[in-house]
């Protein structure tokens, strides 16, 4: 672990970028407060079982009982605090913009906790509406006023690019980290914080081994309005790439060239590079949506259009489509039909189905009148509570794919899980409701993968 003199952490929300921010801060010798409002995650938490699933953090935490604990109670814990870091939720609204109503609700709680004379820093950490730093500032500031209280805070942006299924990988060892802010003390608190990333001093956890030619992250330092762009910038461009490859894999199917040969080509390039351009169904989850419609929302608010992102969207919602209408051609309608779905997360390595692709194409699917039969390692839970608040009936859950694919017209892969490229199609083909060779395999068969990694 890391030989830094340990600073005390405060970080409010435990989700993805919370948790494993908690984790990695705390492994490298920080004393660490995990923050959340939900109970039944915080007494998860306490027992050192994680509420998400995501590789390494459970074996972790069995390790830093002395160095993290979790609590419902925030006001209680920030007032000797020297970094408190806001990692909670952004949901969209109706209009695509971020709501910010939980990091302001954050940030005045945490102004009621402080107390006089002491200096802070608070890190917006959550993705946020540009200006949301200023608001945040103002919302801490006001409080503390209210309250009759003299302590300086400094207020940071630091945003997170953080894969699901690998996060903890990219908290250990990031591409770059971004710092951005109006004051040069917190910036050098920040630094302070991070300095065994930085210079990675620490030794690398068993569960999550440092690979081979990792060089030391650069520090980037900027203001905070650009740091907030810097985010929404990131995953609107991944977002693009892997809809331009979709789009190109579209072409390809007409004219009769092979995707995966045009990706290795040009991705080859080295000012293109070859990630994110597997050709898929398109990208899902808790960011690359969100993040998309609140950069639009915000040209709005500016009066600018952004024509490129909103394409970036269009043609990811008809990727989805296309699947459902290319089992339409093959099965000559889907209506009476069993599909098995195999994979419900929205990526491999996660249990989080938001914004899934095949979630979307089962709701097509079902509405056309096909019943589903569906498989995942680790989401049938989160699934299954997704369908149940839509009231959809036409799904049955199973713990085997070949058990999915049983009496089925059609087999979907949909999440690019290792288990799915182990899978003998031969017995797959043996099991669907008409047996079938090679032929018939590529003809009824659906084979489609994410594309994100």
């Amino acid at each position: 672990m890391g030989t830094n003199k340990g600073m005390k952490i405060v970080i409010v929300g435990t989700g993805y970028v919370g948790l494993t921010t908690a984790v990695m801060l705390a492994y490298i010798g920080h004393n660490v407060v995990g923050v959340d409002i939900d109970e039944k995650k915080i007494e998860l938490l306490k027992k050192g079982k994680s509420p998400i699933h995501e590789a390494g953090v459970e074996e972790l935490l069995a390790s830093l009982k002395n160095n993290i604990i979790f609590t419902t109670d925030l006001k209680s814990n920030v007032g000797d605090a020297e970094i408190i870091m806001i990692a909670v939720g952004t949901p969209a609204k109706v209009n695509g913009e971020a709501d910010t109503h939980y990091v302001e609700e954050a940030a005045r709680i945490v102004a009621e906790g402080l107390i006089n004379g002491r200096t802070y820093t608070v890190v917006v950490k959550s993705t946020v509406p540009i200006g949301t730093n200023r608001r945040v500032a103002h919302v801490i500031k006001k409080t503390l006023e209210e309250r009759n209280v003299k302590a300086t805070v400094y207020v940071a942006s630091n945003p997170e690019f953080l894969r699901e299924g690998m996060a903890l990988y990219d908290s250990f060892y990031p591409d770059r980290i971004v710092i951005g802010a109006e004051h040069p003390e917190a910036i050098e608190m920040l630094r302070r914080m991070y300095r065994p990333i930085l210079e990675q001093t620490f030794d690398p956890p068993q569960a999550i081994p440092r690979r081979d030619g990792y060089s030391l992250p650069p520090l980037i330092t900027t203001d905070p309005v650009s740091a907030e762009m810097i985010k929404y910038a990131a995953n609107a461009f991944l977002a693009l790439k892997i809809s331009f490859i979709n789009e190109i894999a579209g072409l390809c199917e007409k004219v009769g060239a092979d995707v995966t040969e045009v990706a290795r080509g040009i991705g080859l390039d080295t000012r293109i590079g070859p990630r994110f351009l597997n050709a898929g169904i398109g990208w899902g989850g808790s960011c690359f949506p969100k993040d998309t419609a609140a950069l639009i929302a915000v040209g709005k608010e500016y009066n600018y259009e952004m024509p490129i992102v909103e394409a970036a969207r269009k043609v990811n919602k008809l990727q989805r489509e296309r699947v459902v209408e290319k089992l339409q051609s093959a099965l000559k309608g889907v209506r009476g039909r069993t599909i098995a779905i195999l994979g419900l997360s929205f990526k491999p390595g996660t249990d989080d189905v938001r914004e899934s692709p095949s979630i979307d194409i089962i709701k097509l699917l079902i509405e056309r009148g096909a019943h589903i039969r569906a498989h995942d390692p680790v989401a049938i839970e989160n699934a299954r509570k997704a369908f149940i608040a839509e009231e959809l009936q036409e799904i049955t859950f199973v713990d085997d794919p070949y058990l999915a694919a049983e009496g089925s017209d059609a087999v979907v892969l949909a999440t690019e899980w290792q288990i799915y490229r182990q899978l003998d199609l031969k017995r797959l083909a043996r099991v669907m409701h008409t047996p079938f060779g090679g032929q018939a395999i590529k003809r009824r068969m659906a084979s489609y993968c994410s594309g994100q990694f």
